[in-house]
């Protein structure tokens, strides 16, 4: 059957034309202001009706626009309030079919799960810019090592148990807060229903910048936010972070891992400021990892990359610093392949807390440091392991290394044998 186009310009269109069944694909022409909730019928697009984003302000305390199935968003700036999604799904119905946002502008989440009936389904994104959103207050979290994490401003999650439930999705040109003002809760959040349950089957997910505060209330043990964040019973083929990922608050992982992750590239800066905020955490399987720029932590037990379950087969690091005692430049816990840092490791800090697995320990802010259980094929380290806090230690190992080479020698902090 051959569905109608509808041109709409008022919020009273909108809604008539949301709700016919002989309509396919609206068109919105002017900024529409109060809009009450919209749900798409099966088949239905909606998109701008101009060159530049038409914008639709919901009214307050509601949600925005759900989507059943093989729906498809281009062109709009969604306008929500930040606790509320501008975009979710109907849970309702069994398959999802193919959903698709594209150049979309939104306040307020965008989330999209898999739960209660939904089966299947692809979801495809392009251009998707979340100025501002709060993901806080969901009680849905999934837990596992210890922590809860919070839900992201994007969310796309596969919550269904039986592991014949699969999701598919590419996602690209994701962008989440500003500079100064970031998102609160996790940015961009997917996953699966663990390591027994639905699965997550992402081809590419490419982000911009990202700037994200957790919001969780410092000395918390068991929760934790991520700017980037792949959660258990995520399979994806290549993870890409074209801006900068930025994190404010207490137990913020700028990047995190819990999933199998073929390639995870990161072209810019990875920076965090809260405490026991790390810039790359790896709990699940990555086979190879670039970090093409430095990674940086300011705050205390802050640490800077490490590998606490799973495994890592090659990974490759511009430089590593950390500021604030308790912050471990470099930490391995679970054998690995190969780790090469092309300009060093540095940490200026001395002993204090740190969050590891879900309790908080007193860690030393070693350069490197290479627990029991944790080994290594080849570890290369150009421009040296370097401590600056008082009897701190450049290396610590307890685990096997097969090669170790270190370019620009092992300098301590005051009073450690490596600084006389």
């Amino acid at each position: 059957m051959n569905r109608r186009t509808k041109l709409v310009n008022s919020t009273d269109e909108l809604i008539l034309a949301a709700s016919d069944k002989d309509v396919g694909q609206i068109i919105i022409s002017a900024d529409l202001d109060d809009v009450p909730p919209i749900r798409l019928l099966p088949g239905q697009t909606l998109r701008s009706g101009s060159q530049h984003h038409v914008t639709l302000t919901f009214r307050e305390n509601t949600d925005g626009l759900q989507l059943s199935s093989d729906n498809a968003v281009s062109g709009l700036r969604l306008i929500a309030s930040t606790q509320r999604s501008a975009i979710w799904n109907d849970c309702t119905v069994e398959h999802l079919g193919r959903i698709g946002i594209h150049s979309v502008q939104a306040v307020g989440r965008i989330q999209i799960l898999a739960k209660d009936k939904v089966r299947k389904g692809h979801v495809e994104v392009d251009g998707l810019d979340i100025i501002a959103a709060d993901a806080r207050a969901e009680e849905d979290r999934p837990y596992s090592y210890g922590v809860y994490v919070l839900q992201g401003a994007f969310t796309l999650w596969n919550m269904q148990v039986d592991k014949e439930v699969i999701l598919t999705a590419d996602l690209i040109n994701l962008s989440v807060g500003r500079f100064g003002s970031p998102v609160s809760g996790s940015g961009v959040f997917v996953g699966g229903a663990g390591d027994e349950g639905g699965r997550l089957s992402v081809q590419r997910l490419e982000t911009k910048a990202v700037f994200v505060d957790g919001g969780i209330a410092p000395g918390t043990a068991d929760l934790i936010a991520g700017g980037v964040f792949a959660v258990y019973g995520c399979d994806i083929d290549r993870v890409t972070n074209h801006g900068p990922v930025m994190t404010y608050g207490t137990n913020d992982m700028a990047l995190d891992n819990w999933g199998a992750v073929d390639r995870w590239i990161a072209k810019e800066k990875v920076t965090t400021f809260g405490p026991s905020s790390i810039g790359f955490v790896n709990f699940g399987y990555i086979r190879d990892l670039r970090l093409e720029a430095p990674v940086e932590t300011f705050g205390e037990g802050a640490r800077g990359f490490n590998v606490y379950n799973g495994t890592v087969e090659r990974a490759e690091f511009d430089r590593i610093v950390t500021h604030a005692d308790g912050a471990v430049g470099m930490q391995i816990s679970q054998p690995i392949g190969t780790m090469i840092v092309r300009r060093g490791i540095e940490t200026f800090g001395g002993e204090g807390p740190s969050l590891v697995k879900g309790v908080v320990q007193n860690l030393s802010a070693v350069a490197l440091s290479i627990k029991t259980g944790g080994s290594a094929q080849l570890i290369e380290i150009a421009g040296g392991l370097k401590t600056r806090g008082r009897n701190v230690f450049p290396l610590e190992q307890h685990g096997a290394v097969q090669r170790l080479v270190v370019e620009g020698g092992c300098v301590g902090g005051p009073g450690s044998p490596s600084s006389m």
